[in-house]
């Protein structure tokens, strides 16, 4: 018998590794999800913290609706606004809306609507339109629009392009977030404006903005987001320079605007580190036009123009799970850049995460499959807390983003396949170890102490057990006519059977001495019916030795015949031996009564004898009294029987005249020797016929037999 091994134990690591590889490379939308959930978590517990730093949103709320009228206003209310910004020294008026459409509150557009007189008519015409007008204050310079890009249409047929784009180490427009066309503002408007930038997001699928591009593709143009535009217009530069690494699929690296240098992901995006809302971001509309509006607060600022009404719905969702208006992402974004306080999620930052993978996997995968239980989920415990640490460390201390959901995943995984295969292995081992034990120690006993481990210590119990002594007639005289091997392999077949036999029935194998074999009942597991086991157990042992005894002699082997001795009684049963090796068996007079009972058929001239002990639990059972026999050593008779084991096809016959000579002996009936006489004339060769008739003709009277030798 060989130890199996679990021939899967140095691949399935691997496998498994080179799994959770996979995964992570194909990236699939629920990994995606639980990944920006992590990073989400990371923001809501350490949100940026507000610092001041030369950004506002002009604010068109509630309350400037509530005091100026409802939206849209018109573009000369916007143009006094621009004024007023541009009066005071911002850096950059830049709005995040668009005005894609002439102003319905011109003059020119209510000659349509108003039935108005022809002088009233010639009045209105005259008058300056409110676009114009608009254009004219946007001239004056520093003004930022905004156009909604679209995916599906057309390049639009005016597009102004009041920058231009520097590009370094090869084209970035592969890695852009791609649209097709965009709605921008009224040509007259773009053409006086100092910026012109999207102010589309891309969320992510659960609608959560967490990063705001810089530049966008539309068509084969790169285009540059509002932010990118303020950031521009607000330093008065001109160029975007854009480097693109050299090495296929890496993308964007960095998009230098004027003096500023920003980290950005291969798609060209800023991550947003969002704070708490902060009320000293926002300056309400209403008061820049009421002039109430400090003018320090505007003073070289970038201010952003946008609305948290309400009604105009321009609301997004943010990783701290609240909603915020869009123009407060423009602005949270715009902060983090001027400060240089950036949350980034370096190109490296996947190859990190695939070695985590590879080294945490190997690791968590070989100790998971050659192990214990403990050190195993230790080993995989350890490797995912050191996994979630260096993630929130890596966003606490440094601002990177390093996913540590995909590969806590995948130790998981691989710890759950390996100590999977481990536990299969671990079986395994048992069975065989089980198997292999059960070749020295009998299967019952084998399987109650793998049951009750617990009862694997030294000492006993006292129990009624019933025993099985056998023993081979004539086998040292054949061991000294064989060649040992030959007799060494006809012994192993032959108590093979009749262990087996044992096995069948449930018995426990107390010993094997030579060719002698002692079987217990009722330990370690107790057996209401061991009587009866022990009896059937026996007359079976008899049957396999009577048929391997004659094929034995048919082949020209003298193979002596087969005694068997039962008895039942009161034993103590339990370890015994010491702290060194333990040795199962049961010590008591019944035990070795059940040897004499086996030895004195060699007196009695049978085969098997069983006690009353024994035959006292027992049904369906023919026997023949042989009497009550007073062992050597023994004082007290104990009453013996033959029982009759009929063939495989046939029942046991009672035998009624022998039963009749049995009770004339027993009550001294001086008949009982003519009796015996008449049965021996009958079957010169049964050997309870010789032995009684024996006895009487010597003068002994009574079924008590006295026995001198073992």
């Amino acid at each position: 018998m060989h130890l199996p091994k679990p021939n899967l134990g140095w691949f399935l690591p691997i496998v498994a590794v080179m799994l959770g590889v996979g995964v992570f490379l194909l990236d699939p939308l629920p990994l995606q999800v639980l990944r920006n959930t992590v990073f989400d978590q990371y923001q809501r517990w350490a949100p940026r913290t507000y610092q001041p730093a030369p950004v506002r949103i002009i604010d068109i709320d509630d309350a400037s609706l509530a005091k100026l009228g409802q939206w849209p206003w018109p573009r000369t209310r916007i143009a006094d606004l621009v004024q007023r910004m541009q009066d005071s020294g911002a850096a950059a008026v830049v709005f995040d809306m668009m005005f894609a459409e002439p102003d319905r509150t011109s003059p020119s557009a209510m000659l349509g609507v108003w039935g108005a007189s022809p002088e009233l008519r010639a009045y209105l015409a005259g008058l300056p339109d409110h676009d114009a007008v608009l254009a004219t204050r946007i001239a004056r310079g520093g003004v930022v629009l905004g156009h909604a890009m679209t995916r599906a249409g057309q390049a639009p047929g005016h597009f102004a392009q009041p920058f231009r784009m520097v590009q370094v180490g090869g084209s970035p427009l592969a890695f852009l977030h791609e649209f097709k066309s965009t709605v921008g503002a009224l040509p007259g408007l773009q053409d006086a404006a100092a910026g012109n930038g999207a102010i589309s997001f891309v969320p992510d699928a659960d609608g959560v903005v967490r990063r705001v591009p810089l530049l966008l593709r539309m068509g084969d143009r790169i285009v540059p987001s509002l932010a990118a535009e303020a950031l521009r217009v607000g330093q008065g530069a001109r160029n975007y320079m854009v480097k693109t690494a050299e090495a296929d699929g890496v993308g964007l690296q960095e998009v230098r605007i004027g003096a500023l240098d920003v980290p950005v992901t291969a798609q060209g995006e800023v991550w947003v580190h969002y704070t708490r809302p902060v009320a000293e971001r926002y300056i309400p509309a209403w008061k820049v036009l009421s002039g109430e509006a400090p003018e320090a607060a505007l003073r070289d600022h970038i201010v952003l123009v946008g609305s948290s009404a309400q009604g105009l719905m321009d609301l997004r969702f943010n990783p701290l799970g609240g909603t915020m208006p869009g123009v407060e992402t423009h602005a949270q974004a715009l902060e983090q850049i001027l400060l240089g306080t950036h949350l980034s999620r370096p190109n490296w930052a996947p190859g990190l995460e695939v070695l985590g993978i590879l080294t945490g996997g190997l690791l968590v995968g070989f100790v998971g499959i050659w192990a214990g239980a403990l050190l195993s989920a230790a080993a995989a415990a350890i490797t995912l807390v050191i996994t979630g640490w260096g993630g929130w460390y890596a966003f606490s201390q440094h601002g990177l983003l390093l996913d540590p959901v995909t590969p806590g995943l995948a130790l998981l995984l691989i710890f759950i396949l390996t100590s999977l295969l481990h536990h299969v292995a671990t079986e395994r081992r048992q069975r065989w170890v089980k198997q292999a034990f059960a070749r020295y120690v009998s299967p019952n006993l084998v399987s109650h102490l793998v049951d009750n481990p617990g009862q694997l210590e030294l000492g006993g119990c006292r129990r009624e057990c019933s025993f099985i002594f056998t023993d081979l007639a004539g086998f040292t005289n054949l061991m000294e006519k064989l060649d040992p091997a030959e007799a060494v392999a006809l012994l192993n077949d032959y108590l093979d059977s009749m262990i087996r036999i044992a096995f069948q029935h449930e018995g426990t194998l107390d010993r094997i001495v030579g060719d002698a074999v002692a079987i217990m009942f009722s330990a370690p597991v107790e057996q209401p019916d061991h009587r009866q086991r022990a009896l059937r157990c026996a007359m079976d042992m008899h049957r396999f030795a009577q048929r391997h005894a004659a094929k034995a002699n048919a082949e020209g082997i003298p193979f002596g015949a087969t005694r068997i001795g039962i008895h039942t009684g009161e034993v103590t049963v339990g370890n015994f031996g010491g702290s060194t090796i333990f040795d199962y068996r049961a010590l008591g007079d019944p035990v070795n009564t059940a040897a004499r009972l086996e030895s004195v058929n060699k007196q009695l001239g049978t085969l098997v004898c069983v006690s009353e002990a024994t035959l006292s639990g027992c049904t369906g059972v023919t026997t023949r009294p042989v009497g009550k026999l007073v062992l050597k050593g023994k004082t007290l008779p104990l009453m013996v029987y033959q029982p009759e084991i009929p063939e495989e096809d046939q029942s046991a016959i009672p035998d009624p005249d022998y039963a009749s000579a049995y009770r004339l002996m027993a009550d001294n009936d001086p008949r009982a020797r003519e009796a015996f006489e008449s049965l021996a004339a009958v079957r010169p060769n049964d050997p309870l016929v010789k032995l009684h008739l024996g006895r009487l003709e010597k003068g002994q009277t009574g079924d008590v037999i006295v026995f001198t030798e073992k």
